[in-house]
């Protein structure tokens, strides 16, 4: 999965924020986080509807058993990440939404018709996926 990620990463550095493939015509971020055991910033190109001037991602992991581990790292982590959106890199506020969560349906209902391929996911697993839900909060320079 590093090498996939690495070479999303690169084509949305090298095309200010637009990747093609299975990606065309969709948002992307650069979500950075810092990984709970390591330590270590680790960054994840994923998925970003839009829900007023937030961006929203879904822990999906393609229908797999269990929250990818970037999840866990974002809710373990101090409330705050950076994301880089097309030539922009942000600090935003970042709130996990658990399906027991009053806002989840709504939010869960617009990133699933943002991205359709959720519905298939959802055909893997009896999990229902995490979102994340990411406020801007200030530029980084």
């Amino acid at each position: 999965m590093t090498d996939f990620n690495t070479e999303i990463i690169d084509a949305f550095r090298a095309n200010d924020g637009v990747v093609g493939g299975h990606f065309e015509g969709k948002r992307l971020v650069l979500l950075h986080h810092i990984g709970r055991k390591t330590g270590q910033e680790r960054i994840n190109p994923l998925v970003a509807a839009k829900d007023g001037d937030a961006y929203l991602l879904c822990g999906s992991m393609g229908g797999a058993p269990a929250d990818p581990v970037w999840v866990g790292n974002v809710e373990a982590g101090s409330g705050e990440v950076t994301i880089e959106v097309g030539t922009e890199t942000l600090r935003a506020r970042s709130t996990v939404v658990r399906p027991d969560g009053a806002e989840w349906q709504r939010l869960y209902g617009i990133w699933s018709a943002y991205w359709p391929d959720s519905k298939e996911y959802e055909t893997h697993t009896d999990r229902k996926f995490p979102i994340i839900r990411l406020e801007p909060v200030s530029t980084v320079d």
